[in-house]
């Protein structure tokens, strides 16, 4: 119990267990780990409930028709709902779950608007996700499993994701940001 009170744990020991998991999700799912498709299957879901004429003439529903691979809700959801909870339960059981509601970089650059956080947050969020449909594959998909799987696209998308994350805090932060961390 003592290793879930800690802030922080070996990214050795992580990296092994993500590995393993990595291979429990090939082993069992015959699927790699990835998080963005749920939300992909989701929207299509919607789609179809909603318009199902529409969703009957969308070329997203033939080409998952081709590949026998229609949209369901299934074991990524446990994924992301296990990111939210696992979060929740590290932060709680750590005791590192900051106070503040708005972090102390973004007050400094954007001001103390909660509004503003989370309309920023979520619109960061839809870009991130269309991203990460855009490149097939989110952080986990490609930086994870991807790599796992020695993909010469994870290889390429790993690092350049990395400068992409590097160039972000540059133009929304600036140089002065690493005064205020």
């Amino acid at each position: 119990m003592d290793l879930l009170r800690q802030k922080s744990w070996s990214p050795y020991w992580v990296g092994a267990a993500i590995g393993v998991l990595s291979w429990f999700a090939f082993a069992s799912a015959d699927r790699q780990i990835g998080i963005t498709t749920a939300f992909e299957y989701t929207a299509a879901l919607a789609e179809k409930a909603a318009a199902p004429d529409l969703a009957g003439q969308n070329a997203y529903y033939a080409q998952k028709a081709k590949e026998n691979k229609p949209p369901k809700i299934d074991w990524e959801w446990m994924l992301v709902v296990g990111v939210f909870v696992g979060a929740f339960a590290s932060s709680k059981l750590s005791g590192d779950r900051p106070a503040a509601r708005i972090p102390h970089l973004w007050r400094w650059r954007f001001g103390d608007s909660v509004a503003r956080r989370y309309i920023g947050a979520f619109i960061g969020g839809l870009i991130m996700m269309f991203g990460a449909r855009m490149a097939q594959g989110c952080t986990s998909g490609h930086a994870i499993s991807g790599v796992l799987q020695l993909a010469l696209s994870s290889w390429i998308f790993a690092p350049v994701m990395f400068a992409a994350a590097v160039a972000t805090v540059f133009i929304l932060y600036g140089k002065e940001g690493r005064d205020h961390v």
